[in-house]
């Protein structure tokens, strides 16, 4: 729903019975918050007069420098289908800005974004548009509420009933969604055991990130409606395929596809090639933003459709960027790395900036990968000039700090406090023992 004044926010809360309302905003680590407000209090949070404490959320300023505003983007309005007696609770996705209330704070993750979107402007490219892919699991829970490791259902790919029992919540799921205005294109099982996909339809890159927020809210609210708990943790079970959220990507000029040239063999551009080699060129560098945990790199390993290795193809999906066969103005690159446990802002931000370096610098796109890369041989793919994504959060650290390229498009503020963090990340998860090492070593050593 696009709503362009304050009036049409405030008839519309009234006719809705709307008695609360979630200012949301994201933290640099990718979870969706909220200042929740009483509906006497939107004119103010309309006037962009809502402060709260930004020390207090993770990646965002120190106490010293607490105070910020919240500014609500009033096309982002969306009224949630559940309530009770006491009326509806409605949502408004908001910027950040420092406590002078009119200099955007730098390390807001939906900002950062917006910044990358200018650069594209200022390039002649007026809209990126996204078509994201999230996939999740359900879990049974505990008598008391607890998620378990028991999955819902047996079923497989595109299975249905009675092996995809979580076939009643994705419907819910889907109805709930289209009553808050998404236009579903398709939900389906996917490969692994309780496993689901829901896709919706493409939009421009800030409204994209901003619907896979409140998509993952309103997964995990129906999911639990039902008894069940919905992860987005990228590889929740061991042996099965994990959960990633692909990203279809494409940039405008005007009305105009650019990355669709007719007369090229598979009907892509020089922008589109020039943006998929920069994609390539920095896959390593902004591994760690699409890819942010731990458990990420124990999806990213062969055998189990995940990419990793970069490379390119328009003929199979086991490269990084595949080319759907769609054409025309919707001529697309898949980027398959990034999983639903990522910021989606920064996400589409450090991708972007690698297209439009890629563009800048009119790299060169290498030749696509059309064979099964996880039988190729290690000689073959150096031989095909075939490298890989980091094989853990250390390695995709690493290669982040060492790209100036994503470096620059996350800002000082954000790169600072997105590696603190992942740093003590990965170091908590280094010096843990697991359950796996007791299980080799304890009886023989």
């Amino acid at each position: 729903m696009t709503v362009a004044r304050k009036e049409d926010i405030k008839r519309l809360a009234k006719e809705a019975n709307v008695k609360y309302i979630r200012l949301g905003f994201t933290d640099l680590l990718g979870m969706i918050k909220n200042v929740e407000i009483p509906v006497s209090q939107l004119e103010k949070a309309l006037d962009n007069k809502m402060m709260f404490d930004g020390s207090s959320i993770e990646g965002f300023v120190r106490i010293e420098e607490s105070d910020m505003y919240l500014h609500p983007d009033l096309d982002t309005w969306t009224i949630f289908p559940w309530g009770g007696d006491f009326g509806k609770v409605a949502m408004l996705i908001c910027d950040v800005y420092l406590a002078d209330g009119v200099t955007p704070f730098p390390g807001d993750p939906r900002g950062i974004l917006k910044r990358q979107l200018q650069a594209a402007k200022e390039l002649g490219y007026t809209t990126m548009n996204v078509g994201p892919e999230p996939e999740f699991f359900l879990f049974k829970l505990d008598e008391k509420g607890e998620p378990t490791l028991d999955l819902n259902d047996n079923g497989g790919y595109f299975d249905f009933a009675p092996l995809d029992l979580g076939e009643n919540c994705r419907r819910d799921i889907v109805l709930t969604l289209e009553k808050m205005g998404f236009e579903i294109e398709a939900s389906h099982h996917e490969v692994a055991p309780g496993q689901h996909e829901i896709d919706f339809k493409y939009a421009n890159a800030l409204k994209a990130a901003d619907e896979i927020q409140i998509f993952k809210l309103v997964v995990k609210t129906v999911a639990r409606q039902h008894g069940l708990h919905a992860t987005f943790m990228p590889k929740p079970l061991f042996g099965v395929a994990g959960s990633g959220m692909h990203c279809h990507q494409s940039l405008f000029s005007g009305e105009e596809n650019v990355f669709y040239d007719e007369s090229d063999e598979l009907g892509l551009s020089a922008t589109a090639k020039q943006y998929m080699a920069g994609l390539l060129h920095h896959a390593r560098g902004f591994s760690a933003i699409t890819n942010p945990l731990v458990n990420s790199y124990k999806r990213l390993v062969p055998g189990y459709e995940a990419p990793c290795y970069v490379a390119w193809s328009a003929r199979n999906r086991s490269p990084l960027v595949r080319i759907p066969s769609s054409r025309g103005v919707s001529t697309r690159l898949e980027a398959r790395s990034p999983d639903p446990s990522a910021n989606p802002y920064l996400a589409l931000a450090v991708m972007l900036a690698a297209g439009l370096d890629g563009i800048r610098n009119e790299m060169v796109c290498p030749p696509p990968t059309d064979r099964n890369i996880y039988v190729m041989s290690e000689t073959e793919r150096e031989e095909a000039g075939i490298s890989t994504l980091p094989a853990n959060l250390k390695e995709a650290v690493d290669a982040l700090k060492n790209n100036p390229i994503i470096v620059e498009a996350l800002g000082e503020h954000a790169i600072l406090n997105f590696i603190e963090a992942k740093e003590i990340e990965w170091n908590m998860f280094r010096t843990q023992i697991h359950q796996w090492e007791r299980d080799q070593y304890m009886v023989h050593y």
